[in-house]
């Protein structure tokens, strides 16, 4: 079968009688339309942005599919070992008669997942692997591979990749889709980078920035829908983090609902009940400059973890219905200090083993049904661009299909106006948009609908 023909029919998807707004046939319109770009030979690059939840993994299993049913042998490059199994698994659990490497580091120790795996070849060497259909690596472990050379590459979370990790591996293919969310975290690097700004091949650029600042004219597509954000996150995630890439929820308002035993009056209850009601709950401590281990901040999000699994949470959406347990639930922060004291208070309180607690971070890429967020910014003096980052923000606000609560100290408005950005302005480098003391406000303003006051530490606590 030639890899035309392989794409002809994209996988059926039901569509309604007559095309209208639907998100389904959007999002098969767009996928079809990304596969025809990608297989056309008119560009070596396909770009294609993804907002959280529409699918990104899903699109890059059909296309990898498509070209191994071709008979072609395609590279995957992702940025992580854990996207590089997350993709194993997907892939082989869409069809399992797929031949797939796993190219990994001398040494390596394959997951349980990974292993437990029939059809997967795990080697340090491509010569090793030259059995397999589709090979996937980390970019790092790729720029070791000279010899090789693949007619297909797939890049992963290609807005995770700095500009110079593209540059060691893009002699290894002849065409690529890179598929990233930009709205998500930049690159970013512990050590200072300012010596490079402006430059057009700047390596803390994402790879599909420099890609298409030198490439303008390859196409660039976009996923319309989101699966993941229920139709009570989606509007202000668009709006407040992809103005100029809009996007909508796979699911209409009614079609999820988040269930909860019955609780007391206190402020936690109270704070559940509304993000279980709405999608949304801004808990919010008193006005209080603190230390970044907040410990009133970290024993609120202990705390609403502990009640929420105390009050044996059942989720319904489009797939029927399923028990929340501890495995879809998690806390997002900012800091691995904030994220080390927030796991040691939820031992405290009882917190079942099983709840995520991450940064951002760790976080982005994953889903949950609820997640609790400590704002970047609760506490603070200042606001850093560290903590004004837009993606940060985006990430955490934007890993759950049911509700998100965040957990914030009163006054980050007011801190806001107190700092508005004053980064250096660097010719030559793209403004960066949203901007995160824009996007930081239009989360607030939503969040302030759905706010309950908290009395820490005490009876309404």
């Amino acid at each position: 079968m030639t890899l035309t023909a392989a794409l002809a029919a994209p996988p059926p998807v039901a569509l309604p009688a007559h095309p209208g707004p639907d998100p389904a046939r959007a999002a098969a319109e767009a996928t079809a339309a990304v596969l025809a770009d990608f297989t056309g030979g008119r560009h070596r690059g396909v770009i294609v942005d993804s907002p959280p939840g529409a699918g990104k993994s899903t699109l890059v299993v059909t296309a990898a599919r498509a070209i191994a049913d071709a008979g072609e042998p395609l590279m995957i490059v992702a940025q992580t070992n854990e996207q590089v199994d997350d993709l194993i698994v997907r892939i082989a659990a869409a069809d399992p008669r797929i031949a797939v490497g796993r190219l990994s580091a001398r040494g390596h120790t394959p997951s349980p997942r990974v292993a437990a795996l029939d059809g997967v070849t795990v080697a340090h060497a491509v010569d090793d692997l030259a059995g397999c259909a589709i090979v996937i690596g980390t970019a790092d472990k790729w720029a070791y591979t000279k010899a090789a050379r693949f007619p297909w590459a797939i890049v992963d979370e290609a807005y995770q990749m700095r500009s110079d990790k593209l540059l060691p591996i893009a002699t290894l293919f002849d065409r690529a889709l890179f598929v990233g969310d930009p709205g998500q975290l930049d690159p970013f690097s512990t050590v200072g980078v300012d010596r490079w700004a402006g430059l057009s091949w700047d390596p803390m650029q994402s790879a599909v920035a420099v890609l298409a600042r030198h490439n303008p004219d390859l196409p660039v597509h976009r996923l319309p829908v989101s699966w993941r954000l229920p139709a009570s996150a989606a509007p202000l995630v668009s709006q407040a983090f992809y103005p100029d890439t809009p996007f909508r929820s796979g699911t209409a308002a009614g079609d999820r609902r988040l269930e909860l035993a019955a609780g007391c009056a206190d402020a936690v209850d109270r704070t559940l009940d509304e993000a279980a009601g709405s999608g949304w709950a801004l808990h919010e401590l008193p006005a209080r400059h603190t230390v970044r281990t907040d410990a009133e901040a970290v024993r609120a999000c202990a705390r609403l973890a502990a009640r929420l699994l105390a009050r044996r949470p059942v989720a319904y959406d489009e797939h029927g219905s399923h028990p929340v347990g501890p495995d879809r639930i998690a806390i997002g922060c900012a800091h691995k200090d904030q994220v080390a004291a927030i796991r040691a208070a939820c031992a405290a309180e009882g917190v079942p083993d099983g709840v995520t607690v991450d940064t951002a971070n760790r976080l982005q890429g994953r889903e949950y049904d609820v997640t609790i967020v400590l704002h970047p910014l609760s506490g603070r003096r200042d606001a850093t661009a560290f903590h004004l980052e837009a993606g940060r923000l985006c990430v955490l606000t934007s890993r759950h299909r049911h509700a998100c609560v965040v957990v914030a100290r009163a006054g980050i408005p007011e801190l806001l106006d107190a700092h508005p950005s004053t980064g250096g302005v660097h010719l030559g480098v793209p403004v960066k948009f949203p901007d995160g003391w824009e996007a930081n406000h239009a989360v607030l303003d939503h969040l302030a609908r759905h706010r309950v006051p908290a009395v820490p530490d005490g009876p309404g606590r």
